[in-house]
């Protein structure tokens, strides 16, 4: 008679409750993946009128915003089942207040981490897409959570840096970029001539369709920067696009040295200078130079 009891309960509830409740699931699953979804669509849909910062923050914030929305509708969802199978919601939301009391004590790393996750993307300090140095490493960013930053450097190597050990964060691709040039020649060189030429590579280099579009502005000759025992460091700047600095310099420096080859202009090296003693009277020591032949001598038949 019991199971019989229970049996038109349970049938009494599906009957009842039961459709219900399908429609409450149904809509928790349609509202979640409409979370997961609508938000990068969103952004995605703004920046194609928008410049590379924008996509760049729009592609970092949109797996953010969808994990967030995804686990808020989960949590709702879940807190109507179980209000609609009777289950009563006061015990466990006090026993999920103090869980979470104890969890925050347990995991002082892990609120640490998503703090400073948090403050970095409201900060906007850091976006996939950029090349940055933090905690000894640097890299590209392949992904930026609330618990960690994922960098991936030139030899291909993934480092997984926590946000709590971010402290100084160095973006070298926000905006624009800065390519330095230290270039050295000879002191019998004429400096105006080598700057014109420095110029003439830019030139052409922002005339060219490849390389063109990357460069922001004309070089900026800084200027005579140091006066070395191997020769003279001119300074020199050009703007690019971020993360196009290396691309742009490195071809500048191939265009340079063609350039200097081709005008006769000397990339100085170590030079040694060989002195001998002088005596009394300033005479230096004789000294016989022979110049000896490497070719093989030939064979007498």
């Amino acid at each position: 008679m019991e199971v019989q009891g229970i049996g038109q309960a349970a049938w009494q509830w599906l009957v009842t409750s039961g459709p219900r409740l399908a429609i409450i699931l149904v809509l928790i699953f349609v509202l979640y993946k409409l979370a997961r979804t609508i938000p990068p669509r969103i952004l995605k849909r703004k920046q194609k009128i928008t410049d590379e910062e924008y996509r760049k923050r729009a592609e970092t914030l949109s797996g953010i915003l969808s994990l967030i929305f995804g686990i808020v509708v989960l949590a709702i969802g879940a807190m109507i089942v179980l209000g609609e199978i009777g289950v009563s919601m006061g015990p466990i939301i006090a026993s999920a207040g103090i869980l979470g009391l104890a969890i925050g004590f347990g995991a002082q790393n892990l609120v640490q981490d998503l703090i400073s996750g948090f403050f970095l993307l409201l900060d906007d300090q850091v976006r996939v897409g950029d090349v940055v140095e933090t905690a000894g490493k640097s890299g590209l960013v392949e992904q930026v959570g609330l618990r960690m930053v994922v960098l991936r450097d030139l030899a291909g190597n993934v480092h997984y840096i926590r946000n709590g050990h971010v402290d100084i964060m160095t973006n070298m691709s926000k905006e624009y970029s800065h390519y330095i040039f230290d270039i050295r020649v000879a002191y019998r060189e004429n400096l105006d001539e080598v700057m014109d030429l420095i110029r003439r590579v830019d030139e052409d280099m922002r005339q060219d369709r490849e390389y063109g579009p990357n460069i922001l502005s004309p070089i900026e000759i800084l200027g005579v920067n140091e006066l070395s025992d191997t020769g003279v460091v001119v300074k020199a700047r050009t703007t690019t696009k971020p993360v196009m600095q290396w691309y742009v310099g490195r071809e500048f420096n191939k265009r340079l040295k063609k350039r200097f080859d081709e005008a006769g202009i000397e990339i100085p090296y170590p030079h040694r200078i060989v002195s001998f003693d002088r005596d009394k009277a300033d005479w230096a020591t004789p000294v016989r130079v022979e110049s000896v032949s490497t070719e093989p001598e030939e064979t007498q038949e």
